[in-house]
């Protein structure tokens, strides 16, 4: 996509779903909604959201783990359906993210414009949820940050045609709705809420990780940024929202760094390793967070805490590593 198809797509994905929500809320007012409607919204949600965290987030921008072709196949094209960009474009921008987070360049942090008072704050809270996607200027090189994703050619294949996953993901749960009712009436009913209502609630959780998550929860480590655990959210973006463990341990495969921090992608990722369909899973012990956090205690965190920026991977002299966020 070029700047301006990149601002019709995003204009149309936020105006469509919100549009679709609408219309859904009438139809669940007068009761025209069936349980193949429920089926169809579940089965997308999950799908969606299993490729934007375990596969876009994960596997992609993080490798915290491997997997076979197939499914790493199937978790971009899960990724793709859920109409947050085309892999090589997402993971260069989170890499960028995770490189500046919550100071310049960040490309969508809450304190980008550092406005104080409430205005200051609603401000900065749409921006990252929602206005940095609108930025026509806004471009993280994936040459610089994500090379070893673009010569994926599986990846390329995926970017170049995100826009007919994105419209597979609305065709597959109206699938589902013929498959389950026999009707057209079922097609089409399952294509609105497995589709374009599943797209706005899913994407905007996932936004919410980006805004409240960087705003509002609690800090178990004190990283040289703002990330916030936000305990509620995590079951809804499947494990996302443990988003401070996350940016102190960028590569790890688990965000739920204790028993009780649901983390549904780590469940799948442990489940794929005991198949033998996921190796080199990166997992954080508990001593090495305690000397971690310790150690991060005594500098002071925050976005206005020193720290010097990794090199993107383009820039590594072993581009082996694989990720920018590397500790």
């Amino acid at each position: 996509m070029d700047g301006r198809e990149h601002y019709a797509f995003i204009l149309l994905s936020s105006l469509l779903p919100l549009l679709a929500v609408i219309g859904a809320a009438v139809l669940l007012w007068n009761k025209v909604v069936g349980p193949a409607d429920v089926v169809a919204f579940c089965v997308m949600y999950v799908i969606a959201g299993l490729g934007v965290s375990t596969g876009y987030h994960r596997l992609l921008a993080h490798r915290s783990f491997r997997t076979t072709r197939p499914l790493r196949i199937f978790f971009a094209a899960a990724g793709a359906m859920a109409g947050q960009g085309p892999p090589v474009i997402w993971v260069a921008h989170h890499r960028r993210h995770h490189r500046v987070a919550d100071k310049p360049g960040d490309p969508h942090s809450p304190y980008s414009d550092e406005e104080p008072g409430l205005r200051g704050a609603l401000k900065g809270l749409w921006h990252a949820h929602m206005g940095w996607l609108f930025d026509r200027g806004l471009s993280s090189d994936p040459m610089r940050y994500c090379p070893d994703v673009l010569r994926d050619k599986d990846m390329r294949f995926i970017s170049r045609n995100f826009v007919w996953f994105v419209l597979g993901g609305v065709a597959l749960p109206g699938a589902i709705g013929l498959a389950l009712t026999g009707t057209w009436a079922g097609a089409a009913t399952g294509a609105l809420w497995g589709g374009l209502v599943r797209f706005f609630f899913a994407n905007h959780v996932t936004y919410a990780v980006n805004s409240i998550g960087h705003y509002f929860g609690r800090r178990r480590f004190a990283t040289p940024d703002e990330s916030r655990n936000v305990g509620w959210l995590a079951l809804f973006s499947f494990g996302e929202a443990w988003h401070n463990n996350h940016h102190a341990f960028p590569r790890s495969a688990s965000h739920g760094m204790r028993w009780y921090e649901v983390d549904i992608s780590a469940m799948i990722i442990t489940g794929l390793e005991k198949l033998g369909l996921a190796s080199d899973v990166i997992r954080i012990d508990r001593e090495r967070q305690e000397t971690k956090a310790a150690a991060w205690e005594k500098i002071g965190g925050g976005r206005h805490a020193r720290s010097t920026p990794a090199k993107p991977l383009a820039e590594l002299r072993k581009t082996t590593v694989g990720v920018v966020d590397v500790e």
